[in-house]
Order: structure tokens, then sequence, then C-alpha cells
């Protein structure tokens, strides 16, 4: 293990944030990384627990040792450390910044947990730093062709393990840049753009090919002895209420691909809060990024409505640990509106009963009920829904000839990854919203299907 007593002497101290001030004028990333000291120190609080649930179920859907490199970061050898990261872990320069942490809110240590995300983190930039990181080329290639259809999480994960497998392997992808929900659905500030193309630069260089601006179709089953199909759930749930047409609603995911864009080109934003008084109908991880996006576009105000109730602030008994709290969490966005407006943006037990111009009537709600007489009008230029997805988009099933589940996904009867013959699923598109470390997980699950059908054909 790291320090044995380590968990008892040092305070658990995560990767700061910039000042909100400073950073509400720029897209740059959120955090300020620590000098290598203090990761250290942070790595010898870990336990090497006689049962570690950090890289459990509960933990990790990709069962990353995170003992076993938590006590290589502490004695010093880095080196060693990402090796033995990078067994598991694909891309840890994308879960060290956008993974929700599962493996800290299962760690024994509870609520004071080992920051496993921020030394995950370290490794991996410390590595393309100090040029460790190097493109690992197959030795033999087994001549199969793969096709991965969709760059995102799923899509890049399940590329990279089969052309390490020897395949040869061409990612299809309908945007203009590769990355997907990576690339454009998750703001610059949270995952800044230019790790994700050092990574599709870095996959090239292995051996994988990108095909971009290309819509896939079934002409592709004749073409490629396999396809995956990783195209995400992309579906966006609406709302059902009174919209008489006037006012500016945008999905959540329409603004943020918007949004990057700019921030890519350095020109302005199709879809712009500048100026306007936004509603985000939402509370997810979503909405949090919608927040923090308009404040940074100079909103006049944002609001983010929530049809639940506010979460408790401590676990109730039916909500145990190692399980995922279900507690009341503040966000980088919400942390920064406080700051900026004085108070929490969140409304809870709250949703829209009628879109008006430059407003919108609100209802308070019990359960899932409008309560009467509870409405109220408050200023809206622009809202944004980001109430979720509903499954993957029905014209990419119709034209593969994939019946969808009850869910709106592609997820085969028996549970596995094969849809028929030589089409495979994988990631959100298969199992429905979900988490990027999830969609990791799934994807590489997908490419070790891939590949046992791939060797039962030789």
């Amino acid at each position: 293990m790291g320090k044995p007593t380590g968990f008892l002497e040092i305070e658990r101290i995560e990767n700061p944030y910039r000042d909100a001030e400073a950073r509400l004028h720029d897209f740059e990333d959120l955090h300020a990384a620590q000098p290598v000291e203090a990761r250290r120190a942070q790595a010898a609080r870990c336990m090497n627990c006689g049962v570690p649930f950090c890289q459990s179920d509960f933990g990790c859907p990709l069962h990353n040792l995170i003992p076993e490199w938590n006590d290589l970061l502490y004695r010093g050898r880095e080196c060693e450390a990402l090796e033995r990261l990078m067994m598991t872990a694909p891309f840890p320069e994308f879960t060290g910044r956008v993974c929700p942490a599962l493996c800290e809110k299962a760690c024994n240590l509870e609520d004071d947990a080992t920051t496993n995300r921020d030394n995950e983190l370290y490794l991996i930039e410390t590595g393309f730093e100090k040029g460790w990181v190097q493109p690992r080329i197959p030795p033999v290639r087994t001549g199969r062709r793969v096709a991965v259809v969709g760059s995102g999480p799923s899509g890049l994960a399940a590329a990279d393990l089969l052309n390490r497998l020897g395949h040869e392997v061409t990612v299809i992808e309908r945007a203009d840049r590769p990355g997907g929900l990576l690339m454009y659905g998750i703001p610059n500030m949270k995952l800044p753009k230019a790790v994700v193309e050092r990574r599709v630069r870095l996959m090239e260089a292995e051996g994988v090919r990108f095909m971009l601006d290309t819509e896939a179709d079934p002409a592709i089953l004749k073409k490629y002895d396999a396809v995956l199909l990783c195209g995400g759930a992309k579906k966006p749930r609406a709302l059902n209420v009174e919209d008489d047409g006037s006012n500016d609603v945008r999905f959540a995911v329409d603004y943020l691909t918007a949004a990057t864009r700019a921030v890519l080109s350095g020109g302005e934003s199709s879809i712009s809060a500048k100026d306007r008084a936004v509603v985000v109908v939402g509370g997810g991880d979503t909405g949090n990024d919608c927040v923090g996006t308009a404040l940074r576009q100079g909103c006049k105000s944002v609001v983010q409505l929530e049809m639940m109730p506010a979460p408790p602030v401590n676990r109730l008994t039916n909500n145990p640990w190692p399980e995922w709290p279900r507690t009341l969490r503040t966000d980088y966005g919400q942390l920064e509106a406080i700051h900026r407006q004085g108070g929490d943006p969140r409304v809870y037990e709250t949703t829209v009963k009628r879109i008006l111009p430059g407003q919108i009537e609100t209802v308070k709600l019990k359960g899932f009920s409008p309560i009467p007489g509870t409405e109220q009008v408050i200023p809206c230029d622009l809202m944004l829904i980001a109430a979720g997805f509903v499954g993957c988009e029905t014209a990419t099933a119709e034209r593969f000839g994939v019946a969808l589940s009850q869910r709106g996904t592609m997820m085969p009867a028996d549970g596995t990854h094969r849809l028929r013959d030589n089409l495979f699923s994988a990631g959100d598109m298969r199992t429905g919203q979900s988490l990027v470390v999830r969609a990791l997980a799934d994807g590489r699950a997908a490419a070790r299907e891939v590949n046992q059908y791939l060797e039962g054909q030789v």
C-alpha cells in the first residue's frame, strides 16, 4: 500500500478550481493542477483495502487497478504507475476530467476518499509531457477489416482495442471532427478539445483511420468483416407543453455543440445566450454545462428548473455505501451562478407549463402532478431543454434494419453486443444514456466480442 498511516495524517485535497471570476471570462480548463509532491501525498492516502470497492462494479466499470497505481505513484514510480493504469483505462485524460469518480464514492474512506481522479489525470498528463505515451503499433495485422460507426467514447474505446488486437479499423463519423460527445457534447472548460484531438492523432499514428463528414449506410456490411455501431443515444426528450412558437427554444446538445464550434473557430456562437434571460430545463450534468456556458457567453440571468425534489445532503438508509450517493451536489456551473448572481440557479419541483413571448409560465409539482395556483411567469429569451435522451436516433436503426427496444436502444435480446451476422452495437446506443466511463467499458467489451467473432471466421 501507500503510506500505512497516510489517510490519518494527510488531508484530502482536490485539484482546485481556478478563480471563479477569472474562469467566467474564458472557456479554458476549470481546474489548476497541483505539483508532483501534492499528488504523491494524495496517493499515499490509499489504504490498499483487503476488498477494494474502488475497482469493483460499484466503483469502476473499467476495473482500474487503483490501489496498485496509487502505491506506485506514492513511491515516485510514475512511469510504472501509468503502465498499470493503461492496462485497463484506454483514455485516462478523458475520465480524469469528466468521470464523476464512482471509485471515490466507493472508497472505504467514504467522504474522505483518495483523490483517484486527480491522480489518474496527473499520471496521463505526465506521461504525455515526458514522452512516455507513444504510439503502440500492433506487431502483426490480422487482415480483418472493422468499421466503427461513431467516434464518441464507446467508438473510440472499441477502435483502440480492436486496433491493438491487430485488425484494420476505420472509424466513420458524420461530424466534421472526431470525438462525438467528447468533442461537441462536453464544453471546452470541462474537457479541452485539444485533449481529444491529441488522442485522435495518437490513434491515427497507431493505424486507426478516421472518415469524417460521412454518414454510414448498410453497404458497409459487405465492405468490412465486422461493423460496430456506436452512434450514442442522441434522441433528446422533448417537452410536451403549450408553445406559441415565438420564443427561442433549443435542445441542450445543439446549444453546446454551437458553443464549442464557436470556441474552436474563435467566432460567435450561432446560438448565443449573450444579454438574454436563460432558462435551463433539467438538473443533470448537461443542464449544469448549459448554465456554465450561458454565463461565459454573458447571459443576463440563468435559472435551472428541476422536476425532482432537492436531494438530501446526506445518504439515506436506502442508499448505503458503496452505492453512488444520491445526495445534493453543487457543480461548477451552479457555483459560478451563485458567484455571479448571488444565489443558486436551481428551482426544484418545478416545470414549464407554457412558453410565451419573452417569458415562460412555470408550475410547482407534487410528485409529477402540477399544483394548481402555483403558476409563475418568469423572463425567458432562450430556453434550453436538458431533460435527457430517449434512445438512439430512429433513422440509424431503420437504415440498418434494427428493431429498437422499448427504451429506444439497440440492445440484443440476449444482452450481448451482436445484433446479427457481422453487425454489433455498443455504448449508449446499446445501453441508453449513461456515463462516459461506462461507454468506454462497453466499447471495450464490444471490441472483445467482435474479435471473438472474427477469430471464428478465420
